[in-house]
């Protein structure tokens, strides 16, 4: 903003005679808060070209200040410490490893499994978990690993079924509940492979499990109207994904007609279903 303000009143503050200065002055300095020797020297050299040799004039513009460059203080030396520490802490998080670094540098001097220069350990003993977490970012992003989500959305009757708001349930009830799949591919997700259904009571936390054979439809309908036969309370409400296997014509019809309120969660927000979401535990 008080660059912008710069700019449009410097031009006006360069063309006008002494007396005039002092009024452009005094409102510059009450608009801005600058010390006033400082509000004239930026005024008068904004937009000023001084020639410095035969082929090069510089021209003043408060707006374009160089910027200060930072010398490293945690050099290639730190990080490569701290990748070494951090694999054979089993890649802790910074938060983790910051109030225990000191010790366990000293335990693995030890026993011989790194080496580190005076310097760089005294670096390492005063660096802070947020410092460690930036400069490992690099490292957690090579490795992490993929999210292999079978969700496939079931778009057809998106706009029959309502996300589900906080307001429209009652949570304090028992009754209402969050559904999901766990896939057990073991590692390789080709061919077909059994699907656990989860479903969770919001209210009481009362939970219930049942294998189904694959994501079909069939399957996983049944196994659901199997465990509202098991439940110690009536099924009145039913929120999901928005994955096929349960965006489907059996469900609705299922909730229809027996007056169960059936919701759907917001597209890639595993916090709309907390409860059961297998990436909150």
């Amino acid at each position: 903003m008080r660059k912008s303000v710069i700019a449009a009143i410097a031009l006006r503050y360069q063309k006008e005679r002494k007396k005039q200065k002092g009024f452009i002055l005094n409102e510059f300095i009450e608009l801005t808060g600058y010390n006033r020797s400082y509000a004239s020297h930026i005024l008068q050299a904004h937009g000023k070209k001084i020639r410095v040799s035969n082929n090069t004039v510089i021209e003043g513009d408060i707006r374009n200040r160089a910027k200060k460059k930072r010398q490293k203080k945690y050099d290639d030396k730190v990080l490569k410490g701290l990748k070494k520490i951090r694999g054979i802490m089993d890649c802790i998080c910074g938060k983790r490893l910051a109030p225990i670094l000191k010790e366990v540098i000293c335990i693995l001097e030890r026993h011989k499994e790194i080496r580190l220069d005076p310097d760089t350990q005294k670096k390492l003993y005063k660096i802070s978990s947020a410092t460690i977490d930036r400069l490992l970012a690099e490292e957690r992003k090579k490795q992490t690993i993929k999210s292999r989500s079978y969700t496939k959305p079931g778009t057809l009757l998106k706009s029959q079924i309502p996300i589900r708001t906080f307001s429209e349930w009652d949570e304090k009830t028992p009754g209402f509940v969050e559904v999901d799949l766990v896939g057990h591919d073991g590692g390789d997700a080709r061919g077909e492979f059994i699907q656990t259904l989860d479903v969770t009571d919001v209210c009481t936390g009362w939970t219930e499990t049942q294998a189904v054979r694959n994501k079909a439809q069939i399957w996983v309908f049944e196994a659901l109207k199997d465990i509202q036969g098991r439940l110690p309370f009536e099924l009145r409400g039913i929120d999901s994904d928005n994955g096929s296997e349960f965006i489907n014509n059996h469900l609705l019809r299922f909730c229809t007609e027996g007056k169960i309120t059936f919701t759907r969660a917001r597209s890639y927000r595993k916090n709309d279903n907390c409860f059961v979401e297998q990436k909150n535990y």
